[in-house]
C-alpha cells in the first residue's frame, strides 16, 4: 500500500514542483488524445488483418483460423477500451478549457473593474451636471443667432399685389397659348361693297330666280363678292 501511495505522491525522494497551469493540462491531454488515436487506427488495422487470416485459413486449418479470431476480439477489446478512454479524456479537455476560458474572463473584467473605479476617481459629478447646463444652454444661443441670420431682413411687399401680377402674367401666358394654336378669326381686309353695289345685287337677284333660292339675308350679301359686281 505504501509503494501505491509513494508512486502517486512522487515518494519522499521527489519534490513536488506544483500545479501545472491550464495551458500546461491542455497540451498534455491533447497529445494523449494524439497518442491513443494512433493507436486505434494500429488496432483496427490489425483487427482487418485477423479476419483476413481467418478467412484465409477457413476450415482448412481450423486452429490458425481460431488463433486468428482470438487475437481479434482481444484487439477488439481495447479498441473499445481506448474509445472510452478518449472520450473520458475530451471531457477533461473540454472542461479544462472552459474553466480557463472562465478565468480569464473574470481576470480581464477585474482589471476593466479597476481601470473605470481609477477613471472615476477625478470625476465630480457635480461638475458633469453644470457641464450638461452650459451645453445646453450654449445650444440655446446657437439656436438664437442661427434664427436670427435666417430671417429674412430688407423691404417687404404686399402678397396682395404680387398674387395680381402673377395672375396678369398666367392672363399673357394664356394668350399666347391660344396664339399659338391659331387664336380667333382675322378681320376681312377687303372693303365692303357700296350702296350702289347692293343695289345692282338685289336687282340681280330679282330677276334670276336660282339665286332667289339662296338662304342668304341682306347682311351677308354685304360679305359676298359676287362675279361681274
Amino acid at each position: 500500500m505504501s509503494k501505491i501511495s509513494n508512486l502517486f505522491k512522487g515518494g519522499s525522494k521527489h519534490k513536488s514542483k506544483g500545479s501545472p497551469s491550464a495551458q500546461e493540462a491542455i497540451h498534455k491531454l491533447r497529445e494523449t488524445e494524439e497518442m491513443l488515436t494512433k493507436k486505434q487506427d494500429y488496432l483496427e488495422k490489425k483487427i482487418e488483418q485477423e479476419i483476413a487470416i481467418a478467412k484465409k485459413h477457413g476450415t482448412k486449418n481450423k486452429r490458425a483460423a481460431l488463433q486468428a479470431l482470438k487475437r481479434k476480439k482481444r484487439l477488439e477489446q481495447q479498441l473499445t477500451q481506448i474509445d472510452g478512454t478518449l472520450s473520458t479524456i475530451e471531457f477533461q479537455r473540454e472542461a479544462l478549457e472552459n474553466s480557463h476560458t472562465n478565468t480569464e474572463v473574470l481576470k480581464n473584467m477585474g482589471y476593466a473593474a479597476k481601470a473605470m473605479k481609477k477613471i472615476h476617481e477625478n470625476t465630480d459629478l457635480g461638475k458633469i451636471d453644470d457641464l450638461m447646463a452650459d451645453i445646453t444652454e450654449q445650444q440655446d444661443v446657437a439656436q438664437e443667432i442661427s434664427d436670427a441670420i435666417s430671417r429674412p431682413s430688407g423691404e417687404t411687399f404686399d402678397e396682395d399685389e404680387l398674387l395680381a401680377e402673377l395672375e396678369e402674367l398666367e392672363q399673357e401666358d394664356l394668350e399666347e397659348s391660344m396664339m399659338s394654336m391659331g387664336g380667333l378669326p382675322s378681320v376681312p381686309s377687303s372693303k365692303l361693297p357700296s350702296s350702289r353695289s347692293n343695289e345692282r345685287a338685289s336687282k340681280f337677284l330679282t330677276t334670276d330666280r336660282s339665286y332667289m333660292l339662296w338662304p342668304f339675308s341682306h347682311a351677308c350679301l354685304q360679305t359676298v363678292i359676287l362675279p361681274e359686281l
